[in-house]
């Protein structure tokens, strides 16, 4: 229980902390910061395989067409998802990234609704309409909705609906998913190149050391995520999962000196008074599942 938390921590403060690594790279642009990203995680994973001795696992994994296609999806989604969370990051935009992540564990449950067949009870219905009021105040406030938060919550929301269909382990799903991105990836890479736009020609040293291990500030907390689903409670992980966007709005806010100003105050106060209800009515209602179970 005890290295599960220890594992839990170490992933979502990682999470947390990942706008500063993306920030120390801001003189290049977020398609090839992607595209670094992708490549080397895939570098990274293949290490991870045969330092593991996963590649048989690896090699057998895709066992039909409807997991192929379910992979694929899962792999231009998560890409999506690093692409607009890196251009936010580097474009003054943590703030409302922050939100997203907020609103990413209300938009799975709404997903298991519509997707799973899963039912809800009173205080999950009563969470996810005050986060939909947070939305709707924060884009009757600004004029605009918010396009970063909505992406982003719904891209990684759908990206873990589709992982729980594909039922792959953690490791070899992300092999697979870096696996059909990657030649897109080394494509462009290789085209920015040729064509003297690449913004990496002027990078530091300690820059293109930060690129180079990219793969491994992405596949690590992934790593670290999976050892603590093995032995921690879903319940634990749902409290400590709230750590990451927490220490983003931070940096954001105290660091980068982004604005917060009254409406995305009371936005974010809706947003996190859904988070109190949800996880105090799923808490109580898993206790009397487990009473009347037993």
């Amino acid at each position: 229980m005890s290295k599960g938390l220890g594992y839990a921590l170490l992933a979502y403060l990682a999470w947390g902390f990942l706008p500063l690594y993306w920030k120390a790279l801001d003189q290049v642009s977020a398609w090839q910061i992607l595209g670094h990203r992708v490549v080397w995680s895939a570098v990274f994973v293949a290490i991870l395989l045969a330092a593991t001795r996963k590649f048989r696992a690896f090699a057998t994994a895709l066992k039909n067409k409807k997991t192929v296609f379910l992979v694929i999806a899962s792999s231009l989604l998560i890409s999506c998802n690093w692409l607009v969370f890196i251009w936010a990051v580097n474009n003054g935009h943590m703030v409302e990234s922050s939100l997203g992540y907020y609103m990413n564990p209300l938009l799975n449950v709404l997903l298991g609704v519509l997707f799973l067949k899963e039912k809800l009870h009173a205080g999950q219905w009563a969470a996810i309409a005050l986060a939909t009021t947070g939305v709707v105040i924060v884009t009757v406030e600004h004029g605009r909705l918010p396009w970063i938060s909505l992406v982003l919550a719904g891209s990684f929301a759908l990206y873990g609906l589709l992982k729980k269909k594909t039922g792959l382990a953690s490791t070899i799903g992300l092999a697979w998913e870096t696996a059909f991105v990657t030649p897109i990836a080394a494509g462009y890479l290789l085209y920015v190149q040729n064509a003297g736009t690449s913004g990496t020609d002027a990078l530091s040293t300690g820059g293109w050391i930060l690129l180079l291990l990219a793969g491994a500030a992405t596949v690590m907390p992934l790593y670290w995520f999976a050892q603590a689903t093995r032995t921690l409670p879903l319940s634990t992980i749902g409290i400590i999962q709230y750590i990451a966007p927490t220490i983003t709005l931070v940096i954001g806010v105290a660091i980068y000196k982004e604005s917060f100003d009254a409406a995305r105050l009371v936005s974010f106060g809706f947003i996190w008074c859904a988070l109190l209800v949800y996880t105090i009515s799923s808490y109580r209602f898993s206790l009397r599942a487990a009473k009347a179970h037993i």
